[in-house]
């Protein structure tokens, strides 16, 4: 395996936990729509609850891709 994965690997995670540290941080009121659009399955009951956030995981997905996308395409 090649050293510079290892590094990568920590540049990546740092990217990760930084902005989900200031979401965390900051309350994330305005994210509190997310996990509550069409879509998305909530079943709660007593003693039993089960949450499938079905369309914000595709609305994560495409803007991951569009976001990809763009890398690529300025990048390469």
């Amino acid at each position: 395996m090649s050293p510079h994965l290892g590094k990568r690997l920590v540049v990546l995670g740092l990217d990760l936990a930084v902005p989900g540290a200031v979401i965390w941080r900051s309350g994330s009121s305005w994210l509190s729509w997310f996990g509550r659009l069409p879509g998305d399955i909530r079943v709660e009951r007593p003693g039993f609850r089960f949450y499938a956030p079905l369309m914000s995981m595709l609305l994560v997905s495409l803007a991951l891709s569009a976001v990809l996308w763009l890398i690529r395409r300025l990048g390469g």
